[in-house]
């Protein structure tokens, strides 16, 4: 598969835009079904189910995407500060970015289409079926809402990594430190803290003392390996995949649904528009994920009770 020859986070280029067009012998094809009946059989008979998110998910949270009109912090765009070299040049501005997303986060709840996902990953195991969830969203509402078998391609906002020792680590500090508290406000009229290095989060590590970073996966840095190869073998080896709220613009994983389609496997795309890749797929549901993902994953008749 694609997804370990793209190992680098960013956003779909001209090339690889290349490999989502629509073929010529596909554009006169007729759209993706939105029979649900007809995606609860298929759904009914799968044995292996992954579950692709992105930001769409956590937008009916009340989450900021950071995409799109308005997606700016201050004058920034989220891509401008997601950076190592942003990072670099001034840690004080991405820590105010970083704690503002974290302090949100800290006040929403998973929305019904988190809450849909953990039930039937729950309901399924017990059938000796498997449902993995592989998310591009660094927010843990996933987690929150009880599921269990998550890869977090892009890592978590609640986790730090030292600069100096590389130690990570679960981090929930509300402020993360001291130097941030009632910092990060993202009106475009708010001048920048200018936070003295010394004062941002530091590792408290016997000995290090080190600057520590948010421990997410920045534009242009590697994706972890062994996530990567865990997020490989469940692609190879479902039989339903589901692409839920992810626009399919950010790479690699705007790879990973096509991909699986290309070997005849159902795609079920539930998003509020279409996607460069949506044409690849068997079904298509248009609207919030939170209003068509429950009844999409409901208990089957054919289940047990």
């Amino acid at each position: 598969m694609i997804v370990l020859q793209l190992t680098c986070r960013g956003l779909i280029n001209s090339q690889l835009h290349g490999h989502l067009k629509i073929p010529r012998a596909m554009q006169n094809m007729a759209r993706p079904s939105s029979d649900l009946a007809a995606f609860r059989k298929t759904f009914s008979k799968a044995k292996n189910i992954a579950i692709l998110t992105g930001a769409g998910v956590s937008a009916e949270s009340g989450v900021p995407t950071f995409r799109g009109a308005g997606g700016y912090w201050r004058t920034w765009e989220a891509q401008q500060l997601a950076t190592p070299e942003a990072f670099s040049r001034n840690p004080s501005r991405v820590w105010e970015f970083y704690h503002y997303r974290r302090e949100v986060m800290l006040t929403k709840d998973p929305n019904p289409a988190h809450l849909a996902i953990a039930e039937c990953e729950e309901r399924l195991i017990k059938q000796g079926r498997n449902v993995t969830v592989i998310t591009q969203n660094i927010d843990e509402l996933h987690r929150r809402a009880g599921s269990k078998n998550i890869l977090e391609l892009h890592g978590s906002l609640f986790k730090t990594r030292c600069m100096s020792c590389g130690h990570e680590a679960a981090n929930y500090h509300s402020p993360i430190c001291g130097a941030l508290k009632g910092k990060g406000a993202p009106d475009p009229d708010t001048e920048d803290a200018q936070i003295p290095v010394q004062q941002l989060p530091r590792c408290e590590q016997k000995g290090c003392h080190g600057l520590l970073r948010p421990a997410v996966v920045w534009f242009g840095e590697t994706l972890d390996s062994d996530i990567l190869s865990r997020a490989e073998e469940v692609l190879d080896s479902c039989d339903l995949c589901l692409v839920v709220g992810t626009s399919s613009v950010v790479y690699p994983a705007a790879m990973f649904a096509p991909q699986v389609a290309a070997r005849g496997v159902p795609v079920a795309e539930f998003n509020m528009e279409d996607t460069p890749a949506t044409m690849r797929f068997k079904f298509h549901f248009h609207g919030p994920c939170g209003t068509t993902l429950p009844p999409a994953l409901e208990r089957h008749e054919t289940e047990p009770k």
